[in-house]
C-alpha cells in the first residue's frame, strides 16, 4: 500500500502539540468569475482518503450551500488554503482542488460542483461509489446545536440585513433529536443548507519556524507520487 505523504504526518503532529489545541481553523481562498480573490476561515473536520490510497489525502470541511463560494467553485475548482499553528510555529499552505456536495433537497443548484480531471483522490472515491450524502449527514450530526442553527438562518450569508432585530427571532439551537414540529422544520432547513466540502491538495508548502534553523519544504504531487524539495524559509 502506498504511504501517506509526509506533510499529513506533519499536520497531525502539529495538531497534537499541547499549545495547538483547537487550532483547527484555516483560511481558504477562491477566485470569482472576475478573477478576484476571496478568502474566509473554515474549520478542519477530518482527513479522508480512498480505500488503500493514503497517498491521496483529502481535507474535510463544510459550508453553507447558499454562500458565494459555491458559485465561485463551480467556475473555478482551484483553491489555496493557509493554516497557521502558533503553538508549534508551523505554517502549511496547501494548493489544490475543492469539491462541494449540497443536499439533494437544497432549494438552489443541488448537484455537486465539477470534478476536476486532476483530482485523483476525489475521482477514486467517486468511482468507488462513495456515499457523499451519508458523509454530509454524518458531519452535520456532529455539529453542536448552536452551530447547526447557523445553517437555519432564513437569508443567505452575506445578504443585506435591513433590520438587525430580525436576528432575535432566528433559531439559536437546532437539536439532533427534534422534539416538536418547529424543531423538525429547523432540522430540515439546516440540513438542506448544509454542504460537504472536500479539499484535495496537489502542492503543500510547509514552513517549520519552531526549529532553528527554520525549515521549509515544498511537497508536489506529480501523477500519484509526492516529491519533496527543501527550499529557503
Amino acid at each position: 500500500m502506498p504511504a501517506a505523504p509526509r506533510w499529513v504526518e506533519a499536520i497531525n503532529k502539529a495538531l497534537s502539540h499541547p499549545d495547538n489545541k483547537g487550532k483547527v481553523i484555516y483560511q481558504v481562498a477562491t477566485i470569482d468569475a472576475r478573477n478576484l480573490p476571496h478568502v474566509r476561515s473554515q474549520v478542519h473536520r477530518a482527513f479522508l482518503h480512498p480505500d488503500g490510497r493514503p497517498d491521496l489525502p483529502l481535507l474535510v470541511t463544510s459550508t453553507d450551500a447558499r454562500t458565494p463560494k459555491v458559485t465561485q467553485v463551480r467556475a473555478n475548482q482551484r483553491v489555496e488554503l493557509a493554516w497557521w499553528m502558533e503553538g508549534s510555529q508551523d505554517q502549511f499552505r496547501l494548493s489544490g482542488f475543492v469539491r462541494i456536495f449540497p443536499s439533494s433537497s437544497f432549494a438552489g443548484t443541488s448537484s455537486p460542483t465539477p470534478l476536476p480531471v486532476e483530482a485523483l483522490g476525489l475521482k477514486a472515491l467517486e468511482e468507488s461509489g462513495f456515499d457523499w450524502d451519508a458523509k454530509r449527514i454524518e458531519l452535520f450530526n456532529k455539529m453542536s446545536p448552536a452551530m447547526r442553527a447557523s445553517w437555519c438562518v432564513p437569508c443567505p450569508p452575506g445578504s443585506p440585513l435591513e433590520n438587525p432585530d430580525e436576528q432575535k427571532d432566528w433559531p439559536r439551537e437546532v437539536p439532533v433529536d427534534p422534539k416538536n414540529d418547529e424543531d423538525k422544520k429547523n432540522v430540515e432547513t439546516a440540513q438542506g443548507n448544509f454542504a460537504l466540502m472536500l479539499f484535495e491538495p496537489v502542492q503543500v508548502d510547509w514552513a517549520a519556524l519552531g526549529v532553528q534553523p527554520n525549515r521549509r519544504t515544498i511537497f508536489t504531487r506529480e501523477g500519484d507520487k509526492w516529491n519533496e524539495q527543501p527550499v529557503v524559509p
